[in-house]
């Protein structure tokens, strides 16, 4: 019988003991993203395959989230259909029985495999605490070139309410109530009075911001301790109900998702679209400064 993981997060320790466990699919879902150039709003994006296949933690298999973990027709790393997500996690080698660890170099990029996985029905699955920078600065082997795992039946039953739609998002703001709306953004950028990031500058009216890069320890990109993440969180945890983190495009968000499951909120969604789709719709409000 597979044993489930001890948390949403494992350490580096943890995974150099249980790396040649065979329900194991340890997989790099590394990806580079840049900011717009001046003038523009146009991120640029780039797999992190070529880096994979440099160097990666033995027997992983490489997730690529912009071409297969991403609707092609959806936007910018919108989430899957449920029957593409089930075809590549299976092409994973992601079955019933197995037990994934996550790991990149950004480590939200491997939160957004997380928060995939368990949105699609599987929940033994972590992320690689500290990820790559962590396990090769600890002097860990790692291999070049490309693996795989056999492939699977992906078996899993959509969460639909692990990702909250622009209509909910909306509904929220009108009424002011329904949720904590959690911008994951810098301060930055949640006070910004001018972007070039987005189609236009602000915040989600009624957001709070819990930067998800506060959540990281400095020294080796772990995410802090519990106590730590309770304080960090103490102005969203003291507002009861439902929780939607959101960013500039869901992936950061899902950082201070993981964060709240690991203080134990259990009604926690990532709002897909975020601001990217927030800010390109005029009749849509903002807060700004």
């Amino acid at each position: 019988m597979t044993t489930s993981l001890p948390t949403p997060l494992v350490s580096t320790a943890w995974l150099a003991e249980h790396l040649d466990d065979p329900d194991l699919r340890v997989l790099d879902a590394t990806v580079h993203l840049a900011a717009p150039e001046p003038g523009s709003t146009q991120w640029s994006q780039r797999s992190g395959r070529d880096d994979y296949l440099a160097a990666h933690i033995p027997g992983a298999a490489f997730a690529d989230i912009i071409d297969d973990l991403s609707e092609p027709d959806g936007g910018w790393f919108t989430k899957p259909s449920p029957a593409r997500f089930a075809a590549a996690a299976g092409g994973l080698g992601i079955g019933p029985d197995s037990r994934v660890v996550v790991y990149s170099l950004d480590p939200f990029w491997a939160t957004r495999v997380w928060w995939l996985l368990r949105a699609n029905g599987f929940d033994n699955v972590a992320v690689l605490d500290g990820g790559f920078r962590k396990w090769t600065a600890e002097g860990r082997p790692t291999t070049a070139g490309a693996q795989s795992y056999p492939a699977a039946e992906f078996v899993g039953s959509p969460r639909p309410d692990l990702f909250a739609e622009l209509a909910e998002v909306e509904r929220v703001v009108e009424s002011g109530s329904g949720a904590c709306l959690i911008n994951s953004l810098s301060p930055q950028d949640h006070h910004a009075t001018q972007t070039n990031s987005y189609a236009r500058p602000g915040r989600i009216p009624g957001s709070v911001n819990v930067f998800v890069g506060a959540l990281l320890d400095p020294t080796d990109g772990t995410f802090k301790p519990v106590d730590e993440l309770r304080a960090i969180f103490a102005d969203v945890l003291a507002r009861p109900g439902r929780k939607v983190t959101y960013c500039g495009g869901g992936i950061a968000a899902t950082g201070d998702a993981l964060a709240l499951t690991l203080l134990g909120e259990d009604d926690v969604a990532v709002y897909d679209g975020s601001l990217r789709e927030w800010t390109s719709d005029p009749r849509l409000p903002l807060e700004v400064g």
